[in-house]
């Protein structure tokens, strides 16, 4: 067994349709997004940043670049996860959001968490 220290985090996202806040006659569609970010890694770690590309389904792109999220920057310790709730916005009733977290670990090594893409979709859009 390797006594390595470790730098990761896996993130996993749920999103969902917010009819009542998206206004479909004047492309405004609503969609919030669960997050999980658990610390994999040997050594505990603050999420400093985030970056998110949001991608629509006519291929715009919209980034999205700021400090912390929802306005923490948590710090986790192996095997520790923080949870949060964010939304987004977008003129059409399908997209894809995908991104990084800047992750500083308690050595002062930097790496990146990955946020594989996900899909937003209005119900009955997919078939």
């Amino acid at each position: 067994m390797s006594s390595a220290t470790h730098y990761e985090c896996s993130v996993t996202v749920e999103a969902v349709f917010i009819a009542e806040q998206s206004d479909i006659e004047h492309n405004r569609y609503a969609f919030a997004y669960h997050v999980k970010i658990t610390n994999t890694g040997t050594i505990a770690a603050q999420l400093i940043s985030r970056h998110w590309i949001i991608t629509e389904a006519n291929g715009e792109q919209q980034e999205v670049k700021g400090l912390g999220v929802v306005g923490a920057q948590p710090l986790l310790n192996p095997n520790e996860s923080f949870e949060y709730t964010s939304g987004t916005l977008i003129s059409m009733p399908m997209g894809e959001m995908h991104g990084t977290y800047q992750m500083v670990a308690e050595d002062g090594t930097r790496f990146d968490a990955i946020i594989h893409p996900f899909t937003l979709s209005m119900p009955r859009v997919l078939h």
